[in-house]
């Protein structure tokens, strides 16, 4: 089976809070290899997009009519990513550490464990 077919086969079976867990899993573990490698500021660069971009996803989302969140959960994430767009920055400049980033998203990847297990049960 080649990469592709695998990766269609995923993205039938897979929910949208999988997926979501899985690229957030994704983004962490790169941030967590670059922090233990001891990289700063601009080095950070690679990771910290990414952990932005899908972020900026997750603001869109939220921000987007006919997302069926409740309203409060939704400017909860919003506000979430925006603080996260600016710790970035932080980070980048060498004023932050990456660790406050790390520690966002294992606490949102609890949640979705916790909604995953929810629906599985």
């Amino acid at each position: 089976m080649t990469i592709n077919a695998y990766q269609a086969a995923r993205s039938r079976a897979e929910t949208p809070r999988a997926a979501e867990l899985r690229l957030m899993r994704e983004i962490t573990g790169e941030m967590m290899a670059a922090h233990e490698a001891g990289l700063k500021g601009a080095l950070l660069m690679p990771a910290l997009y990414r952990n932005r971009e899908m972020w900026s996803v997750f603001i869109t989302d939220c921000g987007t009519r006919g997302n069926k969140l409740p309203d409060e959960l939704r400017a909860k994430i919003i506000s979430l990513g925006l603080w996260v767009d600016r710790f970035t920055s932080d980070v980048v400049a060498g004023r932050e550490p990456i660790l406050a980033l790390i520690d966002v998203n294992r606490s949102i990847m609890e949640g979705l464990t916790g909604q995953e297990r929810a629906v599985a049960a």
